[in-house]
């Protein structure tokens, strides 16, 4: 009985942290797109991972879309093979090295700790300025 109690309370922190963690993950993203895109109410993204899908469709701002040619933006979690003139935005280091002639940016985590990165070329390449709270967050390359 006290096992089984132990184990309930475990699960249970387990889900508050985890939903604390997308939460923040949501919060960011949100003022990434809407940095990108600040004169859009709503902002169409593509995206290919399921859990990714899942953080974005909880959040207003945001309408996931089937189709890349319906995106604003495409957010690439697991593909290296998009071949796009949309606005290209990635979740891990390896794939913001890999696309870094087009990517804007991306945002990550690494030991437990958010990372966010713009190129600034590829910002100028698609007629993006970041507002102010975002340009901490532009280098000149990787």
């Amino acid at each position: 009985m006290k096992k089984s109690i132990q184990i309930l309370i475990l699960l249970s922190l387990y889900s508050l942290l985890q939903a604390e963690s997308i939460s923040a993950e949501q919060k960011i993203y949100n003022l990434i797109f809407t940095g990108i895109f600040p004169h859009k109410y709503r902002v169409h993204v593509w995206v290919d991972d399921t859990k990714k899908r899942e953080i974005l469709s909880g959040m207003s701002k945001v309408i996931v879309v089937s189709s890349k040619k319906d995106a604003d933006l495409l957010l690439v979690a697991k593909n290296f093979h998009i071949v796009s003139d949309k606005i290209l935005f990635v979740s891990s280091y390896a794939l913001l090295k890999h696309y870094r002639k087009s990517v804007v940016g991306g945002f990550y985590w690494k030991k437990g700790r958010p990372n966010l990165l713009f190129l600034r070329k590829n910002l100028s390449q698609h007629h993006i300025t970041l507002p102010r709270s975002l340009q901490k967050y532009v280098e000149e390359e990787l």
